[in-house]
């Protein structure tokens, strides 16, 4: 018998913005949005905290709101971990059969899952997500699901993501310091996938983008699979900046004449832009066309930086879906066509969904992790109900997920 629990909650912890999203299961196994928390984070930078008191701070008043929201309290969460440390590797792992050959059975397909994260790490590394890629049966490969199947010999091929043991721990102890219990950590931009892209995407080749504050974040999937996970050193607040500097404005105002980029005719030649000044100087106007200047530049450096991790991983010729951007730097409608100009693919922004019951501002790039970490976390729950009632009930459940956790 499934257990019946009263609430899922995600809690996405970026260098911008702290966000809970908290969510009731409901009939025939969909999400129902209860309530939602979002608070100006403080103490993070790239990921990781640099000021401990003010990041749980943070993380308390955006659960504040969710738990008014909701009409109930929250006290455990999936939290989202991510920044400029993560590290992706392929690994493999292998089991013995028996001369003769036999049926693979679920005890086998564990072991040799259990062999293939069986990896030397650091003690400063620590793993936190493996994920199947395919399984090979003595010279059968491309196999997604070997139980059942005949052989000698069981391999297997996963990607595995490990990230700092102290931002780990850090960011754990932070939450439980505000009052939550952390059920797991889930990687973000595999909660953004969750959240944003489709079955076909995965299987035709794709990249996503999670475009945070200080960093952003890059996945692959091939044949629906991780293939590939890194981190690039420029968010959304590099724009800002140079905004800031170059248009010689308070920070607050570079970021709102950022997000005038979105709109065309603003950035275009001859439009008269109004800055606010720095230190009690009075606005001025500046033309439009300083802004595309200013902004066109970062972003090219962004993409280019992309291409060159696409093609590291030697998966840039083989995306044939493209790529996805997420996050808040994703809002800038301006990186689109600098993006497929500069990577030569399609590009289009990543919006969540799989929660019903929200408005629209829930399917705003912003909210991917949020709403990501929370799917995550309703299937993971559904897997220990299963592992409760077999590994062969289990095995169904994360081949039909296409998730080997």
């Amino acid at each position: 018998m499934a257990r019946r629990i009263p609430y899922v909650a995600g809690l996405d912890l970026g260098d911008s913005k702290t966000c809970v999203v908290v969510c009731r299961p409901g009939e025939k196994g969909k999400l129902e949005l209860a309530g939602l928390g979002v608070a100006e984070s403080r103490g993070w930078r790239k990921g990781a905290i640099n000021d401990f008191d003010s990041a749980v701070l943070a993380i308390k008043k955006s659960v504040e709101i969710a738990e008014d929201a909701a009409g109930f309290s929250v006290d455990t969460a999936y939290a989202g971990i991510g920044g400029l440390d993560l590290q992706g590797v392929n690994s493999t792992g292998a089991i013995a059969l028996g001369p003769r050959g036999r049926q693979v059975v679920p005890q086998d397909i564990r072991k040799v899952f259990e062999a293939a994260q069986a990896i030397q790490m650091p003690p400063e590394r620590r793993l936190i997500h493996a994920e199947r890629q395919e399984y090979l049966l003595d010279s059968q490969n491309g196999i997604r699901n070997p139980a059942g199947m005949v052989g000698t010999r069981l391999d297997v091929s996963v990607h595995l993501v490990t990230a700092s043991t102290l931002a780990h721990d850090n960011l754990v102890t932070a939450v439980n310091r505000a009052g939550i219990a952390v059920k797991d950590t889930v990687l973000e931009p595999l909660a953004d996938a969750e959240a944003c892209l489709t079955t076909d995407e995965r299987e035709l080749g794709v990249a996503l983008l999670d475009i945070g504050r200080g960093s952003s974040e890059l996945v692959i999937y091939h044949e629906g699979s991780l293939r590939h996970t890194s981190s690039i050193p420029v968010g959304g607040e590099y724009f800002t900046n140079d905004v800031a500097v170059g248009l010689r404005t308070p920070v607050p105002e570079a970021e709102r004449l950022k997000l005038a980029w979105n709109d065309g005719e603003a950035a275009e030649p001859g439009n008269g832009l109004e800055v606010q000044g720095v230190g009690g100087r009075p606005p001025r106007v500046v033309d439009g066309a300083m802004l595309k200047e200013i902004l066109e530049p970062r972003a090219v450096e962004l993409m280019e930086l992309t291409a060159a991790e696409l093609a590291r991983s030697h998966f840039d010729r083989q995306l044939r879906a493209g790529m996805v951007l997420v996050g808040g730097g994703a809002k800038l409608s301006g990186l689109v066509p600098v993006a497929e100009r500069t990577l030569e693919m399609p590009v289009r922004i990543g919006r969540p969904s799989g929660i019903e019951g929200g408005d629209e501002s829930l399917s705003d790039p912003a909210f991917a992790t949020g709403v990501g970490l929370v799917i995550c976390g309703y299937r993971r729950h559904l897997l220990e109900d299963s592992a409760d009632e077999g590994w062969t009930v289990r095995l169904k459940k994360i081949f039909g997920s296409g998730n080997g956790e």
